[in-house]
């Protein structure tokens, strides 16, 4: 059965955003355990966290530019209309956290007394030091980040479904590795 595949940029940008995105939200339901508040270390992590968070970021900006400007393979006939719009307000779901998750951690960042320092370079804050302000958008971080794992182990979920339960060639689409 041939089967419509995404481009190999675009399935390498899923892959590495991917498995950098779940390297990154592991690194920070990790954060207290690897730097305890109050210890030495603790600015270190954060910071490498943070400085990590842009790069992804910037990484997330450039795929969701490709994407916007590269329409995904059709889906296959065998998908619902249900499946097919869940499939969709899925992957809707998973681009708005892939954006809120590093831009809401950001701009905490910058109410915040201690602002950003990227990979040992500060940053100039744009924001007055509000605890308040930095409470706010850092809650919306980490509630994005308890989102975005619920949506990331649904698409796996999903994904391992249809390769290894419908075999429709639904996971193939973004392999590249194979054929183009």
């Amino acid at each position: 059965m041939k089967i419509d595949q995404y481009s190999r940029v675009a399935s390498l940008l899923h892959w590495f955003i991917g498995i950098a995105l779940l390297a990154q939200i592991s690194f920070g339901y990790l954060l207290d355990d690897l730097a305890p508040r109050g210890t030495p270390s603790r600015g270190t992590v954060i910071n490498l966290h943070k400085s990590v968070g842009i790069v992804l970021g910037l990484l997330i900006l450039l795929r969701l530019l490709w994407r916007l400007r590269h329409a995904p393979p059709a889906w296959p006939s065998s998908m619902s209309a249900v499946q097919r719009r869940a499939a969709q307000l899925g992957h809707v779901a998973l681009y708005v956290c892939m954006v809120v998750m590093p831009l809401s951690g950001y701009v905490a960042s910058n109410f915040s007394k201690h602002g950003v320092k990227f990979f040992g370079l500060a940053l100039r804050p744009w924001g007055a030091d509000l605890p308040a302000v930095y409470k706010v958008f850092n809650g919306l971080h980490e509630i994005t980040a308890l989102l975005f794992t619920a949506l990331v182990v649904g698409h796996v979920l999903m994904a391992l479904k249809h390769a290894l339960l419908d075999r429709d060639g639904v996971f193939k689409r973004m392999s590249p590795w194979s054929s183009q």
